[in-house]
């Protein structure tokens, strides 16, 4: 068998996320269908990462394996033919046997997107806000997030995960025009809802309702009641997956 990563985009609106549900469509059942079809057997996909409904992704990878006969570059052109238009792949390249989408990956990043000012065509894929935010005091606030080990004040609660470190590397907020930023995270791994959770939590610094001093005892409780509530889906994007090989 021989083993091929698929990079890919999506949009996530009228998915139920990217894991297959039994009573919800999802990214993984599209291409694992489109796969299936074009090659003629049934291929299943590990994707690098699950992300929740709604939330849309730049840059995925998952990796797929068979005996087959496969011309890379035709394959990813037959997938974007047969594939949703809400899907769209980038390229597919064997790998190596040991390489895996998701255990292999060194780095995943996330952008969250808001907008301080109505605009009709922001709505989509960025979260409105209607107050004025402090984005020095959340910088401020982001950088803790550099120093922190344990993320589980920004976990979902009766998730099965063995552990709630993870290794953050960047965390900023970005002025991408005048009534627009977006805030970039970077991490070896996420938990759920974790990135709008952190984002959520820092909204609040932001409006002055938490100081830094309590979003450092947010951090060290542990509890994710304490934090600040989840935003919206339809303004996450997992920008990129990174693999060191």
């Amino acid at each position: 068998m021989k083993r091929y990563f698929v990079e890919f985009a999506y949009d996530g609106t009228n998915y139920h996320g990217w894991q297959i549900q039994p009573n919800g469509n999802s990214v993984q059942e599209e291409l694992q269908k489109a796969l299936s079809t074009i090659i003629r057997e049934n291929i299943e996909v590990v994707g690098a990462g699950r992300t929740d409904a709604g939330v849309h992704a730049r840059r995925m990878t998952a990796h797929f394996e068979t005996d087959a006969a496969i011309d890379c570059a035709q394959l990813a052109y037959k997938l974007n033919r047969l594939l949703p238009r809400d899907i769209s792949v980038y390229g597919v390249r064997q790998v190596a046997d040991d390489m895996h989408a998701r255990f292999s990956a060194t780095l995943r990043t996330y952008h969250y997107y808001i907008h301080t000012r109505k605009n009709p065509f922001l709505r989509a894929y960025s979260c409105e806000m209607h107050y004025d935010l402090d984005f020095s005091l959340m910088n401020e606030a982001a950088a803790i997030l550099l120093q922190t080990d344990d993320f589980a004040a920004f976990c979902k609660t009766h998730t099965d995960v063995k552990t709630t470190l993870c290794n953050v590397t960047e965390a900023a907020w970005t002025k991408d025009a005048d009534d627009a930023w977006h805030f970039r995270i970077s991490a070896n791994r996420f938990l759920r809802n974790m990135v709008r959770a952190v984002v959520g939590t820092l909204i609040e610094v932001g409006r002055h309702r938490i100081t830094i001093d309590q979003f450092r005892e947010i951090i060290a409780s542990g509890s994710r009641s304490k934090a600040g509530e989840s935003m919206p889906a339809c303004a996450l994007f997992l920008e990129d997956v990174r693999y060191d090989a």
